[in-house]
């Protein structure tokens, strides 16, 4: 019996600094109908009502962005992704920005409380900053400390209102007050663009990395060999793929924070087939496409959608547990 794909449609962007991944999904959808493909007609789907709009009110929170904005978000996906794996279905989330992945990993969480959950983070950037780290105030930088229930206070450099404090310990204890997040069952894929907080936060928690040359040098197999075996304790896996792990200068700048000397869209599916194959994967995240941002028309999404296409031949292969 096979799972099926539930596809989960999370068109908010309010936790990037640069307005447009709200529209990535649909992007992504024209890639697809410009191909001729049916993909967007084949699956259930669900759209998470959005709080888009809140771009026009005043920023209150300099070090938490739209915060209280983005823990309404949050909650109705980690709603919408428990829903989805409580049907034995695998939800595929597309979402704008990535603070998205602070609402998946808590409905993973919230659905299998008892189950260790290991992910594995495929992206330019680390995004383990906290409200007391952020250069940006862009929440989209800190889901991983959010779902870590990290505040790094040794590395803090931002005053923190009481506001802003209460709204990131609600944003961390969604679903839990508990982490819902080990930091020895995260797995880092192409990270290349950090700040000093996070670059001492991964060196003391000795998070596993894989950075674009080190995969190159040892091949996408062994290297996801390795951190499958790293990830053994953990009975499931959350995949996040954000775009901006690709070569910004090889595809397209059509993301929120392009970065260059990423990995290629061919190594990005097969970098996804290999955990896939794992069999612990259940659930996938693709976020921060941008087309208004792309200077090559919608390539971004195009390049999103091929890889999309044949990792979803290898999720369909997938029997239920």
């Amino acid at each position: 019996m096979k799972r099926a794909i539930q596809l989960i449609k999370n068109r908010s962007d309010i936790g990037a600094g640069t307005r447009g991944s709200d529209l990535g999904i649909d992007a992504i959808e024209i890639a697809a109908i410009n191909k001729g493909s049916q993909y967007f007609n084949t699956y259930t789907y669900v759209d998470i009502q959005t709080r888009n709009g809140t771009i026009y009110d005043p920023l209150i929170y300099p070090f938490g962005r739209r915060i209280k904005q983005v823990l309404q978000q949050c909650k109705l996906l980690a709603i919408s992704v428990e829903d989805c794996l409580l049907e034995e279905k695998f939800p595929l989330v597309f979402s704008g920005d990535h603070s998205s992945a602070i609402g998946t990993i808590s409905g993973i969480k919230s659905a299998f409380p008892d189950k260790t959950l290991g992910v594995i983070w495929i992206d330019a950037h680390a995004d383990l900053h906290a409200p007391y780290t952020t250069p940006s105030g862009n929440l989209h930088g800190m889901p991983l400390a959010a779902v870590l229930g990290i505040d790094n206070l040794e590395n803090q450099i931002n005053d923190i209102d009481e506001e802003t404090k209460k709204y990131w310990n609600k944003l961390k204890s969604i679903g839990t007050s508990n982490a819902k997040l080990r930091s020895e069952h995260l797995i880092y894929f192409g990270v290349r663009d950090t700040e000093p907080p996070e670059e001492n936060l991964i060196e003391k928690l000795a998070i596993k990395k894989y950075p674009v040359e080190k995969v190159r040098n040892r091949s996408i197999k062994v290297c996801v060999a390795d951190a499958l075996q790293h990830l053994a304790a953990c009975d499931i896996v959350y995949v996040s793929f954000d775009v901006d792990s690709m070569d910004s200068e090889l595809i397209s700048n059509g993301t929120g924070t392009p970065v260059p000397k990423g990995f290629d869209p061919t190594e990005i599916t097969e970098i996804l087939q290999e955990i896939i194959a794992s069999g612990k994967v259940i659930c996938l995240e693709l976020v921060e496409v941008n087309p208004l941002l792309d200077s090559q028309g919608n390539r971004m999404a195009e390049v999103a959608f091929e890889i999309l296409e044949q990792v979803t031949e290898s999720i369909e292969a997938l029997s239920t547990r």
